[in-house]
C-alpha cells in the first residue's frame, strides 16, 4: 500500500512502548497542524538572501501550508487601532511577568516606547487572530510605519504558540508552528534560532545561537528582563525586547531548505549550555550551545547539506518526533547526531538525490 508507518514493538504495558506512541502522537498533531497552518508575510523576504525564500506552491501541496503576503502598513493600522485601556492592560501584564527595565516603567523617560511596543503586539494579535492565522514572518527591511522593529511583541506571540520567522523566512515559521503544537504541555519551549557566533576553543567549542530581538522566552524558566536598546539596522526607534538566556538541557536545531523538488529537513541534536563568561555587550535573547558528535563535524555536515541560517530550536520534542514528522510528510529528513561520520553522511545525501526525484515519479 505503500503508506509511511511507524512500528512499535512491545506491550502496551511497557513504558517505553507508550511513550514511542505518545511521541508518533504529537508528531500527527504536528501534521495536522501543517495541513492546516495559514501564515501571514507581513512584507517580501529579506533582499540577497534566497535562502529564506522558497516555492510557496510546493509547500501547499506538500505540507498544506498556505503562504500569503500583506502589507506593513495594513498591520500598521491594525496597531494605531489599539486603545489606551487595552495598552495599559498589556503593560501591566509586563511588569508582573518581567523585571521591567526602570527607564521603560510608568513614569520612565523610555516608558512611551514600551507602550508603542504593547500597541505592536495588540496589533499583531488582533491581525492574526481575525485572519486564523497561526504563523507569520516580518522584515527589518520592509516595516512601513511601524516605529519598532518588533520584538517583545514577536516573542510573546511565539509563547502563545504562533509560529514565526525573521526576514521573510516562512519556512523557518512554519518549523516553529509544527514545534509549538507537537511539544504542546512540556517543559521547554520551541523558537526561531540562528547561529550568531562562535567559541572557537579547542576542544569546548560551542555556538551561540540568538537574533535581533526574536528569540522565544519558553526556553527559559527563568524570569526574563525586558529592556530597550538601540538597534543598528532597520532605520526605527530603539526596540523593546526580552532578554534572557536559554537553559541547559538537551535540544534539537531544525532546517528547512527548499532542494527545489523538494523540501529537506536537517536535524541536529545538541545541548544547550550556560556561557562561558558575562555577555554584555549582547543585550538580546540567546542560547549556548555544544553540538553533537563535534563543532567541526555538525558545522561541514550542515555546510552539505545545504541547511539555512535561520532554524527552530526545540528543548520540548527531540530527534524522534521529526522523523515521524517527516515520514508523515514524506519529506526528507538528515541526522546530524553523535552517530555522524562525514564521508557516510555525504553518501547518504547523493542516495537521496535519487531516492526523491525518482520517487516523484512513481
Amino acid at each position: 500500500m505503500n503508506i509511511p508507518r511507524k512500528t512499535v514493538v512491545g506491550h502496551a504495558s511497557n513504558a517505553e512502548v507508550t511513550a514511542q506512541i505518545g511521541t508518533w502522537a504529537r508528531a500527527a498533531a504536528g501534521w495536522d497542524a501543517a495541513q492546516n497552518m495559514k501564515l501571514a508575510r507581513f512584507g517580501d523576504n529579506m533582499r540577497y538572501v534566497a535562502v529564506t525564500e522558497g516555492d510557496k506552491t510546493e509547500a501547499e501541496i506538500s505540507l498544506g501550508v498556505s503562504v500569503n503576503t500583506w502589507s506593513v502598513n495594513e498591520l500598521v493600522e491594525a496597531v494605531n487601532a489599539a486603545t489606551e485601556e487595552q495598552i495599559d492592560a498589556v503593560v501591566a501584564e509586563y511588569e508582573e511577568l518581567y523585571e521591567v527595565q526602570e527607564e521603560l516603567r510608568k513614569g520612565g523617560e523610555r516608558h512611551d516606547s514600551l507602550r508603542y511596543g504593547a500597541a505592536i503586539e495588540i496589533g499583531l494579535r488582533s491581525f492574526l487572530e481575525a485572519g486564523d492565522f497561526t504563523a507569520f514572518t516580518t522584515n527589518f527591511e520592509d516595516l512601513g510605519e511601524l516605529r519598532q522593529l518588533p520584538g517583545l511583541a514577536v516573542q510573546r506571540l511565539m509563547a502563545d504558540g504562533y509560529g514565526f520567522g525573521a526576514e521573510g523566512d516562512w519556512k523557518t515559521a512554519v518549523l516553529i508552528r509544527i514545534a509549538k503544537v507537537m511539544g504542546y504541555g512540556l517543559p521547554g519551549g520551541a523558537s526561531l534560532m540562528e547561529d550568531y557566533t562562535y567559541d572557537m576553543t579547542p576542544g569546548n567549542e560551542l555556538i551561540l545561537g540568538a537574533h535581533m530581538l526574536e528569540v522565544c522566552p519558553t526556553l527559559t524558566a527563568t524570569k526574563p528582563k525586558l529592556e530597550i536598546h538601540p538597534l543598528g539596522i532597520g532605520g526605527k526607534e530603539d526596540p523593546v525586547r526580552l532578554v534572557f538566556t536559554a537553559d541547559s538541557g538537551p535540544a534539537v536545531v531544525v532546517a528547512m531548505s527548499d532542494m527545489r523538488e523538494r523540501f529537506r529537513l536537517v536535524v541536529n541534536v545538541v545541548n544547550n549550555v550556560q556561557p562561558t563568561e558575562a555577555l554584555p555587550k549582547l543585550p538580546v535573547a540567546r542560547a549556548v550551545w555544544k553540538p553533537e558528535p563535534s563543532f567541526a563535524v555538525s558545522a561541514e555536515a550542515w555546510l552539505l547539506s545545504g541547511a539555512a541560517h535561520h532554524t527552530c530550536m526545540s528543548t520540548q520534542v527531540g530527534l524522534e518526533a521529526w522523523t515521524d514528522f517527516a515520514r508523515m510528510a514524506k519529506t526528507e529528513l538528515l541526522v546530524i547526531d553523535e552517530n555522524t561520520n562525514i564521508r557516510q553522511y555525504a553518501d547518504e545525501i547523493n542516495w537521496n538525490k535519487s531516492y526523491y526525484r525518482l520517487s516523484q515519479g512513481l
